[in-house]
């Protein structure tokens, strides 16, 4: 890492510290959540707890692709970043299933927001042919908050009060946003903000040039939705008192690819790399199906890990590739719809089949390993454009 690389600078490292503590905020709640919704009399609401949440994720998208391409990264990032923070004071206040799912729903502007302008901010400071690389490394700090924040949420759950851990959402969020204050703006044409701008057409909802990523990253991440939604009580079932466990392991795997891998695809090219990541989805979601025990399920978790730690920065190279200068922006907002459409159907729909019945989630572990080897079979039948 030499010093002067335009990747290895403060200005990155401060980037990558404020998104650990950005993912670690939203990620903090995701394992007690379900608990917190039952324990208020909505059990037969949890498959909602992730799906309203990517609802508006996913709806807010294009308005934030957007606004980073016309008000720039800086404050689109901090707006996603301020949603963190005030939804976890409100959490204690709205203590009814009724104002719990309209937080889901409010809290789910956060990612709408900060990632699509994270990602144009990397894209900004680095060159092109060290795109995969940037975005490994970014995606290293982003989903060590998948560790982090499951992980010391169900710590401060066991040893604290669920306020406190709402408390400790908004606090992260903080940080989060202070360290975005450092940064400095990268877009250079850029507008003050006008509410007409808020005003969009259908061109600017999705960017087709974007369709095959956006395609592989739906269907990946559909499998995560399922993952966020049922393994927190698999692992409950499986006997883990801590249901982070699953997370954490995920998340070490995962780290330790995501560097190599988004340096691979600048060299191997994306498509190759994302057919080696789905190959392994569909490995861990087998073994997970199948190994129905504390260590196979810690198992399946680094084989997961290193799926998705493979896959993620190849797809966002792949898409800021595809996307034309002038709107990365809306490229990068279009595979962040497709990201939370997976997750959000994922969550939703294996929430729906679930219902408290444990002997249905290996079912959806083996649907979901479907939709895999369908991403499998779309990419090897795809033909290079002329």
């Amino acid at each position: 890492m030499k010093k002067d690389h335009p990747i290895y600078n403060l200005r990155f490292g401060l980037l990558c510290l404020s998104s650990l503590l950005f993912s670690s905020s939203y990620n903090l709640l995701i394992p007690e959540l379900p608990g917190y919704l039952s324990d208020l009399g909505g059990s037969q609401y949890i498959g909602l707890i992730i799906s309203l949440f990517t609802l508006t994720a996913g709806l807010s998208r294009p308005f934030s692709g957007l606004l980073t391409d016309r008000i720039g990264r800086r404050p689109v990032m901090i707006f996603g970043a301020m949603v963190c923070l005030v939804c976890g004071f409100l959490y204690p206040l709205l203590g009814t299933v009724a104002g719990f799912l309209f937080l889901r729903l409010l809290h789910g502007f956060s990612t709408g927001f900060t990632p699509t302008a994270i990602a144009a901010y990397v894209s900004d400071m680095v060159p092109a042919n060290r795109w995969g690389e940037a975005f490994g490394i970014q995606g290293v700090f982003f989903t060590s908050g998948l560790a982090l924040g499951p992980a010391l949420g169900s710590t401060i759950k066991l040893y604290y009060s669920y306020d406190i851990l709402f408390y400790s959402s908004s606090a992260m969020a903080f940080l989060s946003m202070l360290l975005i204050f450092r940064l400095r703006e990268t877009l250079l044409d850029r507008t003050q903000f006008q509410w007409r701008m808020l005003k969009i057409s259908k061109n600017d909802i999705v960017s087709t040039a974007v369709f095959v990523p956006a395609v592989i990253t739906f269907l990946a991440y559909f499998t995560f939705g399922m993952v966020l939604t049922l393994i927190p009580d698999w692992s409950d079932f499986l006997g883990f008192q801590n249901k982070g466990s699953f997370f954490v392991a995920f998340t070490i795997a995962s780290l330790t690819i995501r560097f190599l891998a988004g340096s691979a695809s600048d060299r191997m090219g994306r498509k190759f790399i994302v057919k080696i990541g789905l190959f392994i989805l569909i490995g861990a979601l087998l073994v997970m199906m199948l190994l129905q025990t504390k260590t196979g399920l810690l198992s399946a978790a680094i084989v997961y890990g290193l799926a998705m730690g493979i896959l993620s920065p190849a797809l966002n190279a792949w898409t800021v590739d595809l996307s034309p200068s002038s709107e990365k922006g809306k490229g990068i907002s279009t595979m962040f719809i497709a990201l939370e459409a997976g997750i959000g159907l994922g969550a939703l729909l294996s929430g729906w089949y679930y219902q408290d019945a444990y002997q249905n989630i290996p079912h959806t572990m083996l649907g979901c390993a479907f939709l895999a080897v369908v991403g499998f079979g779309f990419l090897v039948l795809l033909r290079k454009p002329r």
